[in-house]
């Protein structure tokens, strides 16, 4: 066959790419190859692979919809780069927890739900009705009185059901709340003198006023004096029409109140202390009415083999495969090999240890990105372009293996494979490999090397020189200076586990995914006295966030900037007096341009610096406070620890976030734009000026260059040589070498887990090598 000039687009080209911190970055990436970006935290890998050749692959395709159809949609800029030629449709798996809505499940997410749903109205005895019915979502409802249709016909409807499966208890919630109302209000006083204690109900706010002048309580008599009438009133009122100076309001009972305004909204979105509040006065137990189950009483009357849809759900995947295997229904025959094959999926992903009754927001980032990868195994499609966030983070070492098998599946299907990863074990299997650096941010942004693995190694970049770094273990380990006891922990699948984690020392708690390390540590040691938990989860806070007003930064700078000019502090927040009257000191100026693109224009008042003309006039130390904010936390240590500028405070806060390996993060960074890893660093850096004494990390190497693991093992030395005890769930083996105490979970996954293995020195571990992990450490440390 001739070769037509179709067959030469067989490379995606880059040039000139500007996004972030790029540097004019050139390069050509092989189509239906296995592509990995390397390189240190914050050299440029996301904004290469997903701000600029995911993006524009994105934007494309949205273009192709129509006007009306893009009105709906996200829209995205194009992004800063000269060429970008011979793109692919780009699916994108990232990291995003997945959203903690209170209603969703490993079900409903991955549509193994409506599945099931579908099987129980076919098979189920008795028949209850449709799939519907078994919906956790939507309530059974009874409609009585005249139906007209769209011709005009009528029609006289008596007690018509319309099906569904939702407790009515619960509302398909599964758990009831209860309130602690001495945590709502104080009995000995009166309204006027702050009785209420809930955030934003202060004695004179509006909030309270409502309740003080509705003319239903005496504002100055104590709570604890109210009739029952006026209790009923205060708490539990219904909706009633009120004037209040003047207005025409509704008034209500302050616990439904509450419940509209905080308990029904998903917990992980409120602001900190508004989710601080709601915790201390909600207890949440399952529901009694369907015992947790979500579902109301016909759905779970329904059964096929002795076993209703809420015994399913609750069931492990790889058990629930198994059954449905087991299931004779000639008539169902297509609909139970669609679901054994969703279901293997789940277990080639190594997520067969979850049960489908498992709520979404439980999910890691790392369990949540293979979920997602669920959808994309089985596809038709080919000449796709698959993106990867770190695929690998949260597995063990075992499971890398089997990730590592998937990503060259979907290789050999024809599609290009891009991967952002720092593990030695992923980048070994690229056919191509692109190291961006030489550092981080601003010392960032450029192609250190594009080529073949063997080409990485011999390249003296400081991935090739880092990629066969192997930690060996450890001389002479701490010895314990107490313990923390566990007794009979019994959390999701662990079983009646006892033991002891040693303190003043680094402790590694390591297992295959999914083996109970995180039920042991969030579920019997996370709460207790003195015990702080730093995770990825994603910090709460707009584009205005940003690491200076996070770790309480500004407070200090501002104040020296004040005490330095004579003026108010608040003139030097961008959020506050000194912001530019023109972006409201947003720095940008958004326009949205209705079916086009929203764009993003610098504020031209400001060019971009967020504060008014007359706040930039004032200087501290040489510099304004806009050229402060453009300062990387290395630069800006150096800046206030000693000169004209010293100001300790501030010094000591930026100290610590060098400490934990942010020294390149600008100060005014927006939060948003921060990995996992960099987001987990940052709350370290904040929780380490606390006094706890023990320190518990859950996967502090995900995001970390090799280069910077060394860096992390030296912070928690220092933090354990410092006095406190430092408890990591982990599976980097360089970690597990340099730990003091390794407790390993399993032997395996979900019921086939939940046990401790072994307790021990990584040295013992290795030479025991009963375990899957003393197996992969021993080969690790041997090289």
């Amino acid at each position: 066959m001739d070769s037509t000039m179709a067959d030469h687009h067989d490379t995606i080209r880059v040039q000139g790419a500007r996004e972030n911190n790029l540097k004019d970055v050139d390069v050509e990436l092989p189509k239906r190859r296995l592509t990995v970006f390397t390189g240190v935290s914050g050299s440029g890998k996301s904004s290469l692979v997903f701000g600029t050749i995911a993006a524009e692959s994105r934007r494309l395709i949205n273009e192709t919809y129509s006007a009306f159809v893009q009105g709906f949609m996200p829209t995205q800029p194009r992004p800063d780069a000269d060429v970008l030629d011979g793109l692919t449709p780009a699916i994108i798996v990232d990291q995003e927890r997945m959203g903690a809505n209170a209603r969703s499940t490993v079900g409903t997410v991955t549509d193994a739900n409506a599945m099931l749903r579908i099987l129980f109205s076919r098979l189920g005895e008795p028949y209850i009705g449709p799939a519907i019915a078994f919906s956790f979502n939507i309530p059974t409802r009874t409609a009585s009185g005249i139906m007209t249709s769209a011709t005009g016909e009528k029609q006289i409807v008596r007690n018509q059901v319309y099906h569904g499966g939702m407790c009515p208890n619960c509302e398909g919630r599964g758990t009831v709340s209860d309130i602690n109302l001495a945590e709502v209000f104080d009995e000995s006083l009166s309204l006027s003198e702050g009785a209420i204690k809930v955030p934003g109900y202060t004695a004179d706010g509006w909030a309270t006023r409502q309740f003080s002048e509705s003319g239903f309580l005496d504002p100055n008599k104590p709570i604890k004096k109210y009739t029952k009438a006026e209790r009923q009133d205060f708490l539990y009122k219904e909706p009633t029409k009120v004037k209040l100076a003047g207005i025409n309001l509704t008034y209500e009972g302050l616990i439904p109140k509450l419940q509209k305004s905080m308990l029904s909204k998903d917990i992980d979105s409120l602001q900190p202390h508004i989710r601080a509040f709601v915790e201390r006065i909600a207890t949440f137990a399952p529901c009694p009415e369907c015992d947790g189950t979500r579902l109301n009483e016909g759905a779970r009357s329904s059964r096929i083999d002795g076993k209703n849809i809420a015994d399913v759900c609750a069931m492990q995947i790889t058990d629930l495969a198994e059954w449905i295997r087991g299931l004779d229904a000639p008539g169902a025959g297509p609909l139970l090999s669609q679901l054994s094959a969703h279901l293997d999926s789940f277990v080639s992903l190594g997520l067969g240890y979850l049960s489908l009754d498992r709520p979404s927001g439980t999910l890691s980032g790392g369990e949540a990105q293979r979920i997602k990868m669920l959808r994309h195994l089985g596809s038709a499609l080919t000449d796709v372009t698959y993106v990867f966030d770190e695929p690998t983070v949260g597995l063990h070492p075992h499971d890398i293996q089997r990730m590592n098998e998937l990503l060259v599946r979907l290789r050999d299907k024809g599609n290009t494979v891009l991967v952002v990863e720092h593990k030695p074990e992923t980048i070994a299997i690229a056919d191509h490999v692109v190291d961006l650096g030489p550092g981080a941010g601003p010392n960032g942004g450029t192609v250190c090397f594009e080529g073949s693995v063997e080409g990485l190694r011999a390249s003296d970049t400081v991935t090739g020189r880092h990629l066969d770094d192997r930690a060996s273990v450890k001389d002479a380990v701490r010895s314990a200076s107490g313990v923390l006891e566990v007794r009979g922990a019994s959390e999701h699948n662990l079983k009646d586990v006892d033991v002891d984690l040693p303190l003043g020392v680094l402790t590694v708690v390591t297992g295959v995914a999914g083996s109970g390390k995180s039920s042991l540590i969030h579920g019997s040691v996370a709460g207790r006295d003195g015990v702080v938990v730093v995770d990825q989860g994603a910090i709460r806070g707009s584009r205005r966030s940003n690491p200076a007003t996070y770790t309480g930064l500004l407070e200090p700078i501002r104040k020296a900037f004040a005490k330095a000019n004579g003026v108010k502090p608040a003139l030097f927040s961008a959020n506050s007096e000194g912001a530019c009257e023109t972006c409201n000191g947003a720095g940008v100026i958004v326009t949205e341009l209705g079916f086009m693109d929203t764009v993003e224009t610098p504020c031209e008042a400001c060019g971009g610096k967020r504060f008014q003309a007359t706040v930039l006039e004032l200087t501290f130390g040489g510099l304004n406070i806009a050229e402060v904010m453009d300062l990387s936390v290395a630069e800006a240590h150096e800046f206030f620890a000693d000169g004209e500028a010293k100001t300790p405070a501030a010094a000591g806060i930026l100290g610590r976030m060098e400490d934990v390996g942010l020294g390149y993060v600008k100060l005014g960074q927006p939060l948003s734009t921060l990995s996992g890893g960099e987001r987990q660093r940052l709350k370290l850096a904040v929780q380490m000026a606390d006094d706890a004494s023990v320190y518990i990390l859950d996967e502090p190497t995900s995001g970390l260059h090799l280069a910077d693991v060394d860096q992390l093992l030296r912070l928690l030395d220092r933090l354990v040589d410092s006095g406190k005890s430092v408890i990591v769930i982990e599976h980097h083996q360089a970690v597990m070498a340099h730990a003091d105490w390794i407790i390993d979970l399993g032997p395996g996954a979900g019921h086939d887990g939940g046990e401790v293995v072994f307790e021990g020195t990584p040295a013992e571990l290795i030479a025991a090598k009963s375990t899957l992990t003393g197996q992969h450490l021993a080969d690790y440390v041997a090289g």
